[in-house]
């Protein structure tokens, strides 16, 4: 017999969105036996839902998350790489992280964990890797999750959004160009002598996401251009080394 908080365990990882077979697999139990539990109804092993409590903005009144560097750093991953996946079941917030930068991906999982969920998982593909959290409250922090692609429809920020970030812009920038953008080595050959320079871009099919991005790096002080419609630019050497402050190469 497995203890009831066992069950219960299994059950509130259920319902809140993972299937049998992955419940089976975190837990290290039979898929039948979490079938049962998962399948029959035990009013006894019912978990009270506490994720209400855990919400900053189900509170009276709302409030701002309480660590407004780790929900400035993973916004910025959401309009990157971000999924926030609303249907019938608990909504799942999904980030795609490239396997060659497992860092990014332990950052990931931490603002995850800070900002709402109580667990976190991973499912892995062919050279990438889905950092996922499922919670009935993702829609209240991240209230730009909607029908369609994000460069389909208008991406604006919450005011309280806003104030965070004009409090976090670094971290914000960060996560930004920690899902969609990079830092390299720009070659550039002039009369037969090569110059090599480091830039930063950020390519995003948004206008308003690449708005935002060039909002936040106003307020860093940071210069950047549009090099292109969907890409986004930091290329002078003074700009580069602000940047590096707050960005730097990814791992």
């Amino acid at each position: 017999m497995h203890p009831l908080s066992v069950r219960a365990t299994a059950r509130e990882l259920h319902r809140n969105g993972l299937t049998i077979a992955e419940v089976s697999r975190r837990l290290g139990l039979r898929y039948h036996t979490v079938s049962v539990w998962c399948r029959k109804s035990m009013p006894t092993d019912a978990v009270p839902d506490r994720s209400r409590d855990r919400c900053p903005r189900c509170q009276e009144p709302p409030v701002p998350p309480g660590d407004a560097a780790a929900y400035a750093y993973l916004l910025g991953l959401y309009l990157g790489d971000g999924y926030l996946a609303i249907g019938a079941r608990v909504p799942v917030l999904r980030i795609a992280c490239a396997d060659a930068y497992p860092q990014i991906m332990n950052e990931c999982e931490r603002a995850m964990r800070v900002v709402l969920a109580r667990s976190v998982s991973r499912v892995h593909a062919i050279g990438c890797t889905t950092v996922q959290s499922v919670a009935k409250h993702w829609p209240c922090l991240l209230p730009q999750a909607g029908r369609g692609r994000k460069h389909e429809r208008p991406i604006t920020l919450d005011p309280w959004q806003r104030d965070v970030v004009t409090g976090q812009p670094g971290h914000f920038v960060r996560g930004l160009f920690h899902s969609d953008g990079c830092r390299s080595i720009n070659r550039v050959t002039v009369r037969g002598k090569t110059y090599e320079y480091a830039r930063y871009l950020l390519a995003n099919e948004s206008a308003d996401i690449l708005g935002l991005a060039g909002w936040a790096l106003d307020l860093l002080g940071v210069a950047w251009r549009l090099n292109r419609r969907n890409s986004l630019s930091v290329a002078r050497r003074d700009a580069v080394a602000l940047l590096d402050q707050h960005v730097g190469p990814k791992s």
